[in-house]
This record gives structure tokens, C-alpha cells and sequence, in this order.
């Protein structure tokens, strides 16, 4: 005899599909803490399809960032996600996997390390972490210095571009440092060595050069601004350093670009940041800091804590943070090899050039990027009396390519771009995809109404008379500014 029970039609017991449950019909608090519980599948359910919204990371053309690993790297992560790295006494094996990819990393930069000598770094949360700890390191050490002189030591500087990542812009903030910036010009967009020199003073604790500048990809050169501080230093009897910032090209310049001087090789380079989650080809999460050797981070800096077990070492902002990025990064390095990365790398250059061609062949771009640098096509359109950038941008949205227009900075501003970035998973099929969804909204652009044509008519009847169309884009981009902040203002929340 078959034994049953009636369940009351109330209860969520006799619900076996999630959307005939009553959490898919109730609208759940989203700025506070529920008063009940839900079951785990709702949960997922409710989170699931509302993450559908956002758009397709591999699309997100954007972003430097890694957007895809193999899957075994995947379940190393995975399997990982549990362990706290600075928990260093409980996870050995996880601290010596970090020390072995900053000595990859540092002998890949030619660091001047001995057989059995250690190098000196750290794997940080991202390059900002890194730069921030670079930049500390600078900083207490030429205040030592002009301590040791009997010096002014409260208003130390550092000398860099205007094409810099904000993560400067908050280290001189967070950390009272002047920020002196040399300022581009049209058609040169990254920092000029020779007026970088000019500006360096006794304060200035290092110049910042950039290997991939964010606007345009191009590798500043390293080696001329290294040459002319060393003749500076000379006459001056200062001893100005560099800092590297190869967030983006310290994991490219190496493979495809070996001759080129950049790093460890030029004596007044003292320290490079780099980011593995972005050619070093890791997810969001970790970033890297190597010194040229242990005299350039001052002990003081170096923290020792023994509450978790033995003694340990450390420098970071951040303390408590996951392995798992770590150990992506030595898989990575160890399942690669100089080989694999090198391919990896010359693939997307390849791309990058196939795009180039693609869009060049429309006859509407300039192209602002360089073929020497991070595998990235800068663009710009030729004629902005119809359309703008701006547009190309959030039509293409439509296609679900993410690609930015921005402006340069000062004393470029006028000049507007877009960008795409090509990652180890942009393939060729989808250089020659993107390029046809271009073609097809400069098709759709064309039929509509010209916006720019139309306001430069309505100013003409206010009385207002633009002489120029370098005049004309102006106006337009600070408009589009403007319009763009106030959106931010009304849909951001804190």
C-alpha cells in the first residue's frame, strides 16, 4: 500500500521549479537585509538573471583585463578560492608559488641577480597596489636622503605624463606627493622624454615612464629618458630613478619586442609594476612589484608580523586576500613557458594589425595607435561634420561590442578616440566581425540626421559662429562631457 501525505499549497515544500515559487513574483529589499530567508535555489535564480544584463565580458573590448583561462587553471582556482594568502605559515606551498613567479618575473625583466641570489618583490592585488608600494618606496627613500643632508623633505614630486592611469593621480593624492605632468600634443601622446628631464627638480622622487600607455598603446622610451637623466644626475649630483609602469606591456615587450631597453638593463631603473591579470593572462586580481634589488625598498617599509604562526615578512596595503590569482599566475607561467607567450602575444598583435587594415580600409579613420606596443587600434574618424565618436560607440552596443570613446588629456583634449583592445581571446573571426558591425553603423550613421551640422546651425542662428571644425569638435566634446558626468551623477548610487 502506497503511503502519501498532502502538502499545504502554501508551503514552498511542494515547489519543485524556482518560477512557480513566490520569489519570482515578490521584489526583494535591494538597499536592506531581508527579514527571512530564501531557499539557495531562489537565491541563485534571483542573482543569475539579473547578471544576464550585464554585457558579455568577452565582448567588453574595453578592458585590458584577462577574460578567459583554460579550465584546468579554472578548478586550480577554484579549489583555492578558501585560502587566505597571508596566512603564510598555513599555506606554504602557496608562499613559495608567489616567490617563484616574482623571481620568473624579475629574470624576465633582467634583473641583476646572481646564481643563487632571491629577487626582491611582491604580488599585489593589481598594478595600482603595486604602484602605490613603488611609489612609497621612492618617496621614503629620498626622504631619507634629504633627511641624512639636512634638507626640506615635505614636498617630494614625481615627474611623469598626462597619458598616465589614475592610479598615479591617487598615489600623489593618498600619499601628499606633487604630481608634475608633462602635457601631450596632437599627434604625440605620451610623455616627451626631454621635457620630462626639464621638469625633474632635487624633490622629485622618480619619473614614471609608461610601457603601454593607456590611450594609445604606445611604449614610451625608456632608454632616451634614462640617457638624459643620466647626464642630468651628472651635472646636478642628484640621483633621480625610474619607475617603470608596464602594467600592460611588461608581459608583451619581453616575447615580441626583445631588443628593446626597458627594464632592468638601464641602470636607473630601480622598479617595474606589472599586471598579470592583464597579458599576464590571469583573471582580475593580481598584479606584480619588482625592485632592481633589496637597497631599493627601504627596511622600514617591511612589516613583521608572527599572530599567524612563524614569522612573516610583509609589504602591502592590502593584508587578507584569496591564493587563488597567485596560483593562476604560476600556472600560467609554468604551462606557457616563453614559447606559449610568445605566440599568444604575436597572435594578437597579428590581430591588432588585421583590425587596423579593416578599419582603414572604410577610408572614415585616422589611426591614432602604434604598431609597436600593447596589441590595441586606437582610432578616430575623419570627418566629424555629421557624427562622432561618441555615437560609434553606443550604437555598436547594439552588436554587443563594448568599445570606449574617450578624449586625450591636456593639451589634447580636443582630439577624440575609440579603442579596442585585443586579448589572447580576440580571434581573427572576430577582428573581421567587428569591422563588418563598424561598416554597418557608419551605413546606419549616415541615413540619420546630422547632430553636429544641427547644433552648429542652431548656434548660427543664436549668433554664435565656429570658424573651424577643429573649433566645431571642441565644442561638441565638452558638450558630450558634460552630458556624459551629468548621467553618471543621476544614476550612480554610493
Amino acid at each position: 500500500m502506497v503511503l502519501s501525505r498532502t502538502i499545504g499549497s502554501d508551503s514552498d515544500d511542494s515547489v519543485h521549479s524556482t518560477f512557480a515559487s513566490r520569489y519570482v513574483r515578490t521584489c526583494l529589499p535591494r538597499f536592506r537585509l531581508a527579514e527571512n530567508s530564501i531557499p539557495k535555489e531562489a537565491a541563485y535564480q534571483i542573482i543569475n538573471d539579473e547578471l544576464m544584463l550585464d554585457g558579455n565580458p568577452r565582448l567588453n573590448l574595453a578592458s585590458f583585463v584577462t577574460t578567459w583561462m583554460e579550465p584546468e587553471c579554472d578548478k586550480l582556482m577554484l579549489a583555492a578560492i578558501n585560502k587566505n594568502y597571508v596566512d603564510m605559515d598555513e599555506y606554504p606551498v602557496t608562499t613559495e608559488l608567489q616567490n617563484r613567479c616574482v623571481n620568473i618575473i624579475a629574470h624576465l625583466f633582467n634583473a641583476p641577480l646572481g646564481e643563487s641570489e632571491t629577487a626582491v618583490g611582491v604580488g599585489t592585488v593589481g598594478s595600482s597596489e603595486a604602484i602605490m608600494l613603488a611609489g612609497l618606496a621612492f618617496k621614503r627613500k629620498w626622504q631619507n636622503k634629504m633627511k641624512a643632508l639636512g634638507k626640506p623633505w615635505d614636498k617630494p614630486n614625481i615627474v611623469t605624463g598626462a597619458n598616465v592611469q589614475v592610479c598615479w593621480e591617487k598615489f600623489a593624492r593618498y600619499f601628499e606627493v606633487e604630481l608634475k605632468e608633462v602635457k601631450l600634443s596632437e599627434g604625440y601622446y605620451v610623455m616627451d622624454p626631454e621635457k620630462a628631464v626639464e621638469m625633474v627638480d632635487e624633490n622629485t622622487i622618480c619619473v614614471a615612464a609608461i610601457l603601454g600607455s593607456t590611450l594609445n598603446g604606445e611604449f614610451e622610451d625608456v632608454k632616451r629618458l634614462n640617457d638624459l637623466l643620466v647626464d642630468k644626475n651628472a651635472q646636478t649630483g642628484w640621483d633621480t630613478p625610474i619607475h617603470v609602469d608596464a602594467a600592460s606591456g611588461g608581459f608583451i615587450a619581453p616575447f615580441i619586442y626583445p631588443e628593446l631597453e626597458w627594464d632592468f638593463r638601464l641602470p636607473l631603473v630601480k622598479s617595474i609594476n606589472v599586471s598579470g591579470h592583464k597579458y599576464g593572462l590571469v583573471y582580475a586580481g593580481i598584479g606584480w612589484v619588482i625592485w632592481r634589488n633589496k637597497e631599493d625598498l627601504p627596511d622600514e617599509l617591511i612589516f613583521h608580523i608572527n599572530y599567524l604562526g612563524a614569522d612573516q615578512p610583509t609589504f602591502t596595503l592590502n593584508f587578507s586576500k584569496g591564493s587563488s590569482q597567485i596560483i593562476a599566475q604560476y600556472y600560467q607561467l609554468i604551462r606557457l613557458g616563453f614559447e606559449g607567450y610568445k605566440n599568444i602575444m604575436e597572435n594578437c598583435r597579428d590581430n591588432a594589425l588585421v583590425l587596423k587594415e579593416g578599419l582603414e580600409k572604410t577610408g572614415r579613420f585616422n589611426i591614432v595607435s602604434k604598431d609597436t606596443g600593447v596589441p590595441l587600434v586606437a582610432f578616430s574618424l575623419k570627418d566629424h561634420s555629421q557624427h562622432n565618436e561618441f555615437e560609434i560607440s553606443d550604437m555598436l552596443r547594439r552588436f554587443g561590442w563594448i568599445v570606449p570613446a574617450y578624449t586625450m588629456p591636456p593639451n589634447a583634449q580636443h582630439i577624440t578616440v575609440l579603442r579596442v583592445v585585443i586579448r589572447e581571446d580576440f580571434s581573427r573571426t572576430l577582428a573581421d566581425r567587428l569591422v563588418s558591425d563598424i561598416v554597418k553603423v557608419l551605413q546606419e550613421l549616415d541615413t540619420l540626421p546630422a547632430k553636429v551640422t544641427a547644433k552648429i546651425e542652431i548656434s548660427e542662428e543664436k549668433g554664435i559662429e565656429y570658424k573651424t571644425e577643429l573649433e566645431v569638435q571642441r565644442k561638441y566634446t565638452d558638450a558630450w562631457k558634460r552630458f556624459v558626468a551629468n548621467k553618471r551623477k543621476i544614476n550612480g548610487v554610493c
